[in-house]
């Protein structure tokens, strides 16, 4: 599974969903042999209640469904783990203060302060309680992420602080806000958008954390090699017009 690999030190690639709200998403991406999908709803118009769906059929495909999530929010973050998610990301994290309400919110105790919702999605509908508590708290910190999204100037004068607060498991570049506030909107080979992703590299590893980057191919490919594991390509939107440009293009004529 997704996160079981990344903690090994493997890598887990995926794709990020935006438009498609049928649960059928997560069967089609283990068919694909995807590793997870990960739903928006910071930019999307994905609603909880949908989150859950498509995470209860995550569930029973084998395929692990990620969450973006609107804004740093305990109702976000806790609630969106609650829906049974294996993971949470958080946009535009720049502060270490910033970065640990998020592995507050989405850690139990002793590493964070998440609510213990007993029976739910994420418990596969099993009742937790009594001196079984300790046990899913423990192994349900083990089993997600809390992923900070790095996509600011002042992410990257923090990266060091943030990539260093426990509970804090990733750190996820997103390159085309990073080029907007760097200054250069657009521009993913600019050598200053380059050093601040190495920077964020330096952190990771130094933290023993997992790299992340959903970009264009040619700008993952360039960190492959450097520790790139959370490896999230094309979004959901970008697949069916790719596919349908291709039958106009073979299709039409005159």
């Amino acid at each position: 599974m997704a996160v079981a690999e990344l903690r090994s030190g493997g890598s887990a690639i995926g794709t990020m969903a935006r438009l498609i709200r049928d649960p059928s998403i997560a069967w089609i991406a283990k068919q694909a042999g995807l590793d997870f999908i990960m739903l928006d709803l910071e930019h999307g118009s994905n609603s909880l209640e949908t989150l859950g769906d498509v995470a209860l059929a995550g569930r029973g495909a084998g395929v692990e469904v990620f969450v973006r999530v609107p804004e740093l929010a305990k109702g976000y973050v806790s609630r969106a783990l609650d829906c049974g998610c294996t993971a949470v990301m958080v946009p535009m994290v720049e502060t270490v203060e910033q970065a640990q309400l998020l592995a507050a919110w989405s850690k139990f105790a002793p590493v964070g302060s998440r609510g213990l919702g007993s029976i739910g999605n994420h418990t596969s509908y099993a009742a937790v309680s009594g001196a079984e508590a300790g046990a899913f708290m423990a192994a349900t910190n083990d089993r997600v992420l809390a992923i900070a999204q790095i996509e600011t100037a002042a992410a990257i004068e923090a990266v060091g602080g943030i990539a260093a607060v426990p509970g804090v498991d990733a750190l996820l570049i997103g390159p085309n806000d990073l080029a907007v506030s760097l200054g250069f909107p657009g521009d993913l080979a600019n050598p200053k958008l380059l050093e601040a992703i190495d920077a964020v590299v330096v952190a990771t590893a130094q933290e023993n954390k997992i790299f992340g980057m959903h970009g264009p191919d040619a700008l993952m490919e360039r960190y492959l090699s450097r520790g790139l594991r959370l490896i999230m390509s094309k979004l959901d939107i970008n697949i069916l017009l790719g596919g349908m440009k291709e039958i106009a293009a073979r299709w039409r004529t005159g």
